[in-house]
C-alpha cells in the first residue's frame, strides 16, 4: 500500500537482532526493577521495554542498517503524523545547499523523570572529550544563563538531518559513551534528548534549521506558519495552535531562534 502512494522506489528491511536487544553490559534485572519503579510513578513510558529499544536503537543504529548505506539524508516519519502544509521545494536539496545538518519543526522541554542523569553523563563525556566539541557549539540551547541544563530538545518524531553527521565520529563516540552508562534500560533516555544534545555538542546555529514553513502535527502538538499569506496559500493548521504559541512556557523554538550566530 505505501508503494501505491509514493513516486520513489521503497524499501523494508529487518532490524538486526543485536541492535534491538540487550548488550551483554546490561544488568537485566535492574533493567526491569528500574521499569517497575518508573510504572509505579506513572513516568510517560516508563513501564515499557519496547519503548526503551525503540530509543536506543533511533539514538545510536538506525543509521547503521544497510538499507540506509546508500543515502546522505534522512527524514523521519512516523505513523499517524499530519503535514498541513503543501511543500513545494525539496527539502534535501535546501539543506544540503545551505550548509544544514539537521531540521526540526518542534522543540519542547524533556520530562526530567526520564533523564534524570543524561545531563551528567554528558558533561563527563564532555570533559573527557574536550578535543571532539567545537567551540562553536549550541550548548547555550541545552542550558540556562547559570550553565544547568534546561531539558530543551528538538522533538525528534520529525527529523530531515544528516546521516554523515550521525555516522560521525563525534557522535558515534558520544552514544557509545551513553549506551555503556545503561542509561537506555536503567532510566528512560528518549532519542530526542540524545539526539539534540548530540546537536548542540557538535554542530552551530548555522547548521540546524527551523521548518517553520512545514506545518506538522505529532500529538498533541502542532508547528505551524505564522504568516497569515503564506499560511493560508499553502496550509491548512492556524498558526496560532504551534507549539511555540499555544505551549510557550514548555516551547524551546523560539529560545533556539534568539540564538547569536557564530
Amino acid at each position: 500500500k505505501i508503494q501505491e502512494v509514493v513516486s520513489g522506489e521503497c524499501q523494508f528491511g529487518l532490524i538486526p537482532e543485536e541492535h534491538w536487544s540487550y548488550p551483554d553490559f546490561i544488568n537485566q534485572t535492574l533493567a526491569a526493577e528500574a521499569r517497575e519503579d518508573m510504572a509505579n510513578r506513572r513516568v510517560i513510558y516508563g513501564g515499557s521495554e519496547s519503548y526503551r529499544h525503540m530509543c536506543r536503537y533511533e539514538s545510536g543504529f538506525f543509521f547503521r542498517h544497510p538499507l540506509m548505506d546508500q543515502y546522505k539524508w534522512y527524514w523521519r516519519v512516523e505513523p499517524g503524523v499530519k503535514f498541513a502544509c503543501e511543500i513545494d521545494y525539496d527539502p534535501f536539496l535546501f539543506m544540503e545547499r545551505n550548509n544544514k545538518k539537521y531540521g526540526f519543526t518542534v522543540s519542547i522541554k524533556e520530562y526530567i523523570e526520564t533523564i534524570p542523569t543524561l545531563w551528567n553523563t554528558t558533561m563527563q563525556f564532555m570533559d573527557k572529550h574536550r578535543d571532539l566539541i567545537p567551540a562553536t557549539n549550541m550548548m547555550e540551547f541545552v542550558t540556562n544563563k547559570d550553565g544547568d541544563y534546561n531539558r530543551c530538545h528538538f522533538w525528534s518524531n520529525f527529523e530531515i538531518a544528516s546521516l554523515d553527521f550521525m555516522r560521525s565520529d563525534q557522535y558515534l563516540a558520544y552514544f557509545d559513551y551513553l549506551d555503556r552508562a545503561g542509561g537506555f534500560f536503567y532510566e528512560r533516555w528518549g532519542d530526542a534528548p540524545v539526539h539534540s544534545l548530540g546537536v548542540s555538542m557538535f554542530l552551530n546555529k548555522n547548521e540546524v534549521h527551523w521548518f517553520e514553513d512545514i506545518g506538522y502535527y505529532h500529538g498533541p502538538l502542532w508547528n505551524c506558519p505564522k504568516n497569515e499569506m503564506n499560511r493560508n496559500k499553502k496550509c491548512w493548521c492556524l498558526g496560532d495552535q504551534s507549539t511555540e504559541v499555544k505551549y510557550k512556557a514548555w516551547s524551546c523554538t523560539l529560545d533556539f531562534v534568539e540564538l547569536t550566530n557564530p
